[in-house]
């Protein structure tokens, strides 16, 4: 197999190959050079296995993703994430409005409500990943003297939203105790970034809980500039 990239999941040490083929179906898995263990032990597991170990947000299994894994689906997550989100809000504000016409149910569904939902979330979490990634590039790349890689990083920020897809069954089996399944889901979204941002860096978990609280400060300063605006974004994307 090709050479270079990978990392032990165990120290996070270099490897140059995961596992051998010896054909017939026989591979063997590479031993770590630096803690003599299993460079990637997931290559043999099962998908759900390892989805199970990323949502309890193990770092090895981070490692595993983000380092020894081709997968380059974060944008196609991203777009899929901001759409449930998108789709949360519509729904808030769809619930807000009552009328007692079976029609407007079709006409709202030709209005452009979703769509500037979709933009205020799109830009929110631009605001997020910005305010991440300057914090990163001010506090390891300016004062530390350290190379970062923005594109791995961003890659990882993305990947790391993947919690925002339970905002569907959340309004699908709406009930009293939403709330705080919302809360329960912004907590595990954060986490997930906050762990994926300690991963790529191999740093300290208080750098990357920074980097989470100044990416919040900017989304919110976002937010609040979008609610003073004179005429709102959503006003603006809506026909009536």
């Amino acid at each position: 197999m090709d050479t270079g990239g990978f990392r032990c999941i165990e120290c996070n040490e270099e490897a140059a190959e995961l596992h051998r083929d010896y054909r017939n179906g026989i591979l063997k898995l590479t031993i770590c050079e630096f803690c003599q263990k299993p460079v990637d032990r997931y290559i043999e597991y099962d998908p759900v296995i390892i989805l199970i170990d990323v949502i309890l947000c193990k770092t090895q299994a981070f490692r595993h993703i983000l380092f020894n894994t081709s997968l380059n689906i974060h944008w196609k997550l991203c777009v899929f994430c901001l759409l449930c989100e998108a789709y949360f809000r519509w729904s808030l504000l769809q619930g807000s409005e009552q009328s007692s016409d079976p029609a407007d149910i079709i006409r709202y569904t030709k209005e452009w409500d979703f769509y500037g939902m979709f933009g205020l979330a799109a830009l929110e979490l631009w605001a997020f990943c910005s305010g991440v990634l300057w914090f990163l590039w001010v506090a390891v790349g300016a004062l530390q003297g350290e190379k970062l890689d923005f594109r791995l990083l961003l890659r990882a920020l993305l990947l790391s939203c993947y919690g925002k897809v339970l905002l569907i069954p959340a309004v699908i089996w709406e009930h009293d105790y939403t709330p705080l399944c919302l809360g329960l889901i912004k907590l595990l979204v954060l986490t997930s970034n906050s762990q994926a941002i300690r991963v790529i860096l191999n740093s300290s978990r208080r750098l990357s809980l920074m980097a989470v609280c100044v990416g919040l400060l900017a989304e919110a300063c976002v937010v609040q500039a979008c609610e003073k605006l004179p005429l709102s974004i959503q006003d603006f994307l809506t026909f009536e």
